[in-house]
């Protein structure tokens, strides 16, 4: 039933599955519980993830936990087809070739949800998207979870406007995935994708970071890290003053565009670098993404302002510019440390995913009280995800006596 690339690929892709099950306690802990108890018995559960190992590793763990599961690729350059020839072998239902075409891509979506679905997980909203235009394929829909900002702010929209079909909880929004996954996860894997796609170094060059939610932060801190002076452009006032207070000098995109050696966009929002800035970049900027779509370079616009565009090697295209002025523009547009990386480290993601299978055992759960709304995650998952990791870490903390409990009200 599956639709990989090459099913040869399939001892290549279990290796790499098995090689992040050493890094994710958090899974392992639930893999070994609810393989037992099942409580998924019997329901179908879609995912539309970056489909790599780790994200494979999630979809095998709600495989074993009795679920039927159908799992999508939500980029087609971070699929990686002998992991998904090693998860098809393992008894999920895989749709997904890495570089698939737009047509492919809208294609393997609706394959992955003529299960109708009483669970799924997205990442960037298409399923969702394609769930609330195809209802005849909701019918069975408790509801999901959305594993990135974009993809929650696209859910938010459709709540704030009565459109939401079924309830959804914003995974990204949860303490244990944003605080680690955005920030750590966001900063080291985006600098290891630059990083192994140009061969250049960091140190000595302007980086200029649009946004400073917690994916720009991250990014930054990883950027002063490495030895770059770093440039933050903003939006929101408050943000830009925290990191001002943060040591990093703050202006404009059109002023930061005259200094930058290194441009990276995380803001989830769309024309964020465009042709007011593109003419007036140093001959060899770079340009980088790491928001879930490719929208917030403006590319037709640095095309039409080129003479020529070429591939100068893989995920490398250099725009040369009317002005004389070339411009390198890194996997597409795309998310850099997927399309040209592994993306988030396994310590990580171990944490975002306890996130999600947490977040689809609470719709089992209470789907039949939960109205069309967006929701958070309930604290006591995040403390109970976060005592796993702890213990997993070999790390002990204290905790309050009753006469502390009683003075703090609890």
């Amino acid at each position: 039933m599956s639709i990989v690339k090459d099913m040869s690929l399939s001892a290549s892709g279990a290796d790499k599955i098995n090689w992040v099950k050493n890094f994710m306690p958090v899974m392992n802990y639930i893999n070994e519980k609810y393989s037992h108890s099942k409580p998924f018995a019997g329901l179908n559960i879609t995912i539309c993830l970056h489909l790599e190992a780790k994200t494979a590793y999630m979809a095998q763990v709600f495989h074993n936990a009795g679920a039927n599961v159908s799992i999508c690729g939500s980029n087609p350059l971070s699929t990686q087809d002998d992991v998904c020839a090693g998860l098809a072998q393992s008894g999920v239902n895989v749709f997904a070739t890495h570089a698939c075409t737009d047509d492919e891509y809208f294609s393997y979506l609706e394959k992955s949800v003529e299960n109708k679905p009483h669970i799924i997980i997205d990442d960037g909203g298409d399923l969702t998207h394609l769930l609330h235009n195809k209802k005849d394929l909701a019918v069975n829909l408790y509801g999901g979870s959305e594993e990135t900002t974009t993809g929650v702010n696209r859910l938010k929209k459709l709540d704030a406007d009565g459109e939401l079909a079924f309830p959804m909880i914003a995974a990204n929004d949860a303490y244990m995935k944003y605080l680690f996954d955005n920030r750590y996860g966001t900063g080291q894997s985006t600098f290891d994708g630059i990083m192994r796609t140009t061969n250049l170094v960091i140190a000595g060059k302007t980086v200029v970071i649009a946004g400073y939610g917690w994916c720009g932060k991250g990014a930054a801190m990883r950027a002063r890290g490495l030895g770059a002076n770093v440039v933050i452009t903003e939006v929101d006032p408050i943000k830009s003053i925290e990191a001002v207070f943060d040591g990093f000098r703050v202006m404009p995109m059109v002023e930061a565009a005259k200094i930058g050696d290194l441009f990276l966009t995380l803001t989830g929002c769309n024309d964020v670098i465009n042709k007011n800035h593109f003419e007036l970049m140093k001959d060899g900027a770079m340009l980088a993404n790491a928001g879930h779509f490719d929208v917030e370079i403006n590319i037709p616009e640095l095309a039409a302002l080129s003479s020529e565009r070429k591939t100068v090697k893989p995920n490398i295209e250099q725009f040369s510019l009317k002005n004389g002025k070339r411009v390198y523009l890194l996997a597409e547009g795309r998310l850099v440390n997927l399309a040209s990386g592994d993306g988030h480290p396994a310590e990580v993601m171990d944490l975002s995913f306890g996130v999600q299978f947490f977040s689809a055992l609470h719709i089992l759960n209470n789907h039949q009280t939960m109205e069309n709304h967006v929701y958070l995650l309930p604290e006591n998952i995040n403390i109970d995800i976060a005592k796993i990791k702890l213990q997993a870490l070999g790390v002990e903390i204290d905790s309050l006596t009753d006469e502390q409990r009683k003075y703090l009200g609890l």
